[in-house]
């Protein structure tokens, strides 16, 4: 049939519902010979279709598409514009489509694709000013086309569907690049300045309002006090000064994203807590620990945040540190009593190191210091007699740091022709405090590893020395047993991981960490005392007995310490039994283990290591011989019988031993020495009250710190030790129900803060137990339902994204401390059956739980018909699902989107609604390596059915739109809004 002109040809393809390619071809086909385009009938027609229902069709779009891209670019035609851009205001604020996906995406492309046309015809008119001058015609439909584009695209719904747009056609945003760069071009030829400035807002509507839209998040926090950061910083200048900067600085970065901190408050918050943690830490090595760590790791993180790539600018970052410093002036008691504490002026060093960094300017570092100068002399006064004489921490942490460097190269250098030079450095690094300050500044510097290892090298080098004579054997033992209760004391103060290194098969491994591995006694190991390594060879045990027994003095020609410190434990076994057998007196034993100590004092470590992993086997009643024995190898030697630095020797001997034997005494309640006046006893040990239930301590202590409103020292030691001894199911969960009690909003984001910052003790595994265990148990049990509802609900959604989204930052960069590297994991579950590896496997919990198993979800793209109903990013993305984080976030989300689609209302939606926001409300957009990869693709439907979560940022924020799939979603998800 014929037809007479366009406005028949498109009712005609309506009717039929042709395909916008194919109505086009039609179009042509049946037009009459010589017709022309009818422009007022085409729009008529269009106009007519548009009104037919209360949304456009999308069919009617691709008719106002093809018409715009084929004919419509004469901007000449005023009348033809005109109409196109009335049909335009008849349905711009309507716009919805409730079709299959790709008709969505489509209902995209003609967004950008109309966008494009306005900005072309605004190009033209612009271009049509520069050439006739402001003629009002011409500004009038400059304006018209401004007006338009500036209406579309005021709606958030539009400028997401653009969005999508450009993703999905990256050609057609060139087009938009190209109409604003002839704008901009032919702008000074509009005299008109209102509308000069509404074309100079073209670019923002284009490149700012989607990102401000995709950023947007709610207000800033009102307090100016953040416990989080403050225990987190607690937690780090406590229990983990070796730890590497880099994932502190991502955690703390973390920690300030999630929570909106305003940078100044930020830093505010972390020199707060560095005070803090200066002026209560326990005299002796946690004292210089924090000073280290406060003067020389701090400012170093600060430095690293300068610099991070989603910081401020560098000039920002400056003035924001000194803002906190301003802020941090106004807390004159928590400054006055630093400088107390450490008999200096805490905060004019601290100006200093961060002016010597780059973190603040010359000016600004002099006002400081003035302000702060004029302030102490209104303080107490703080320099007496008695502490005048005192260096104060701070000014030898800094003077240590560079030691440190020196002392690495010192050890380096070859020794094998002279080592009494080198015995000469050891011996001053003995003597008071030094050690403990070198390690210090070794660590927050990140050099204690490589300090170590120059001592495990230099245990090994007696082994080397060549042409023994009486001399070179005492340097010999010298440096084995120097570089031995150096390597004992780095362990018990920073933890084994610092020694131990990466095996190797082609080299030995060291007999030091051979020997710390099988030997050494530390907080939670347990030891064998019948272990192979505790017995040498029995001709060996024999001659040390013999050579321990005589009356003579112990030579030390020819002799191999390494040796001697394995055959140690067994000869000890054979005095002792000895002992208890009536063959050896107390005299006579007192004698040998003054040989054992008279000389080298690894041996009587070597030996008190033993007796330790001996005594625990042992009942009350048979313990009194061995600890006799402990004591009596405790006691120094009087006399001068004795090797050069026996003194300083002893003292850390003396240590190292009381460190070993604490445990074992804790069970007795017995003392290993009488208390010394003014000696502080080994911190943080026995913190657990005796004969209370440990779930009464954990809620006391929780309490407290909830009042006090922050974490201290004391308190983490005693969560640790909690964890240890319940285990991470048990710790987390009562922790949660302490959260669940909460019914007063602002006390519930208190303990949300710091229950975050306490489960930083083991974050990983206090995730797996928190998402793969305490919720799923709390959503499908509708006797759980009532404790989910607002605040306590809210509160702990938040809590489980912030555990979630930190826990899988730092697991997907390796960025797992050396404090939770160390602890001893229990399987709490078996992770590999929570989720399954492919389409093929049921899942365990969602065979209990879904009760949509077997639905699938037929989608227009040709690859994806069939698509399973758990298919998520994460999948297209090819995310291990072995790995226990994934399988545990997989799960969860399966389970969220399982009770979406139950239809059953109540608290535990409420709870899915609060976690999804909070996501949103946490995550950077683009959802690649976040834990939002996890969420199925359908559950995006059913989420937009909630009306706080029925927003197109929303929809734009928890959808990956690197994917194709992820865009269609998108696209039918916001077009039905």
């Amino acid at each position: 049939m014929k037809v007479v002109n366009l406005k028949q040809a498109i009712l005609q393809a309506w009717k039929e519902r042709w395909s916008d390619y194919q109505w086009a071809i039609n179009i042509k086909k049946n037009c009459p010979k010589g017709a022309t385009w009818d422009y007022l009938n085409l729009a008529e027609a269009l106009l007519e279709q548009a009104m037919i229902g209360p949304s456009p069709n999308p069919l009617i779009l691709s008719y106002l598409k093809y018409a715009i891209s084929s004919q419509f670019d004469d901007f000449s035609r005023e009348l033809c514009i005109k109409s196109l851009l009335e049909i335009m205001d008849m349905f711009s604020n309507r716009l919805s489509c409730h079709g299959k996906a790709e008709e969505c995406i489509g209902l995209c492309r003609a967004m950008l694709c109309t966008m494009v046309w306005l900005l072309q015809g605004c190009a033209w008119y612009c271009e049509r000013l520069r050439e006739s001058g402001a003629l009002p015609v011409l500004e009038n439909s400059l304006r018209a086309c401004l007006g338009r584009m500036t209406n579309l695209l005021h709606s958030t719904k539009n400028r997401a569907l653009v969005h999508i747009a450009r993703l999905e056609e990256q050609a057609s945003w060139t087009n938009v690049e190209q109409a604003l760069l002839k704008v901009s071009e032919n702008l000074n030829a509009v005299t008109n300045l209102t509308l000069k400035e509404d074309l100079e807002d073209i670019y923002s509507l284009f490149f700012r309002s989607i990102p401000q839209m995709l950023s947007l998040q709610s207000d800033p926090p009102v307090h100016t006090s953040f416990p989080s950061v403050h225990a987190f910083i607690m937690l780090e200048g406590t229990m983990n000064l070796t730890g590497e900067t880099q994932p502190l600085v991502e955690q703390l970065m973390m920690i300030k994203r999630m929570q909106h901190i305003p940078a100044p408050l930020f830093v505010l918050e972390i020199w707060k807590a560095c005070f803090t943690g200066l002026i209560e830490s326990p005299e002796g090595n946690e004292e210089l620990k924090w000073t280290a760590f406060t003067f020389l790791k701090i400012p170093q993180v600060l430095l690293r945040l300068k610099k991070y790539p989603q910081g401020e600018k560098t000039q920002d970052f400056m003035e924001d540190v000194n803002v906190a410093f301003e802020y941090l002036l106004n807390l004159t008691p928590l400054l006055d009593k630093a400088d107390q504490r450490c008999n200096c002026d805490c905060l004019s060093l601290l100006l200093q190191e961060c002016n010597k960094l780059g973190l603040l300017s010359e000016a600004n570092t002099s006002s400081l210091t003035a302000k702060r100068t004029e302030d102490r002399e209104h303080a107490p006064r703080l320099r007496t007699a008695e502490n005048a004489n005192i260096q104060p921490n701070p000014g030898l942490i800094l003077r240590a740091e560079p030691t440190v460097t020196n002392i690495l190269k010192t050890v380096d250098a070859d020794h094998s022709k002279s080592p009494e030079g080198l015995l000469g450095v050891l011996g001053h690094m003995l003597s008071g405090k030094s050690l403990d300050l070198l390690l210090a500044a070794a660590a927050a510097t990140g050099k204690l590893k490589s300090f170590a290892r120059k001592f495990i090298k230099l245990n090994e080098f007696p082994k080397h020395i060549s042409g023994e004579g009486s001399k070179s054997a005492s340097v010999r033992a010298l440096l084995f047993d120097i570089s031995f209760l150096m390597l004992c004391h780095v362990v018990q103060t920073y933890g084994s991981e610092v020694i131990l290194s990466d095996p190797s098969p082609s080299s030995e491994t060291p007999f030091f960490e051979t020997w710390l591995q099988t030997c050494m006694p530390e907080e939670g190991k347990t030891l064998n005392p019948d272990h192979p390594c505790f017995r040498p060879e029995s001709g060996k045990v024999e001659s040390l007995v013999a050579l321990l027994n005589s009356s003579s003095e112990m030579k030390l020609v020819q002799m191999k310490w390494h040796e001697i410190c394995l055959s140690t434990p067994a000869a000890i076994l054979e005095v002792l039994n000895a002992w208890e057998n009536g063959v050896l007196s107390v005299e006579a034993v007192q004698k040998i283990t003054d040989n054992i100590k008279g000389k080298v004092c690894s041996m009587a470590i070597c030996a008190v290591a033993w007796l330790v992993a001996h005594v625990r086997m042992l009942g009350l009643d048979e313990r009194e011989k061995p600890q006799t024995m402990i004591r009596q190898l405790m006691t120094p030697m009087s006399g001068e019988n004795t090797l050069q630095f026996y003194h300083e020797r002893v003292v850390i001997m003396s240590s190292i031993l009381e460190h070993m034997w604490a445990d074992v005494f804790q069970q007795t309640g017995l003392s290993l020495r009488p208390a010394v006046e003014g000696q502080e006893p080994i911190p943080y040990r026995n913190l657990l009250p005796a004969r209370q239930p440990i779930r009464q301590v954990l809620q006391t202590q929780f309490r407290e710190v909830l009042e006090k409103g922050w974490v201290d020292s004391h308190a983490f030691h005693l969560f640790e030790n909690l964890l240890h001894m319940g285990g991470v199911f048990w710790f987390t969960n009562n922790l949660v129900k302490e959260l669940l009690k909460e019914t007063r909003k602002e006390w519930a984001s208190r303990v949300v803060e710091l229950l975050y910052s306490i489960f930083c003790l083991d974050t990983q595994q206090i995730t797996l137990t928190l998402l793969g265990h305490i919720l799923p148990r709390l959503l499908t049990d509708p006797a759980h339902w009532h404790s989910l509802a607002d605040p306590p609900g809210r509160a702990l959604a938040k809590l489980s994204v912030w555990c979630a989204l930190s826990s899988y930052s730092s697991h997907h960069k390796g960025q797992a401390s050396a404090r939770q590297r160390k602890r001893q994991r229990e399987d709490i579950e078996d992770y590999t059956s929570l989720f399954p590896l492919d389409d093929t496997q049921p899942s365990k919990l969602m065979r209990l739980l879904s009760s949509n198993e077997d639905e699938t979800v037929m989608l227009s793209s040709p690859g994806d018909r069939s698509m399973s109903s758990s298919l998520s990013a994460s999948q297209l993305h090819t995310v291990n699902m072995r790995d226990p984080l994934n399988r545990v976030l997989a799960n969860l989300f399966l389970l969220i989107s399982s009770l979406l689609g139950s239809k059953t209302a109540g608290p535990h939606t409420q709870f899915v609604q609060s976690f999804i926001e909070e996501c949103v409300e946490c995550s950077e957009q683009g959802n690649r390596g976040s834990i939002l990869q996890f969420m199925p693709f359908t559950m995006i439907s059913e989420l937009v059915k909630l009306q706080a979560l029925a927003k197109p940022r929303t929809v734009l924020s928890i959808t990956d739109l690197s994917l194709p799939l992820g865009r269609r979603m998108a696209a039918k998800a916001i077009a039905a809004l």
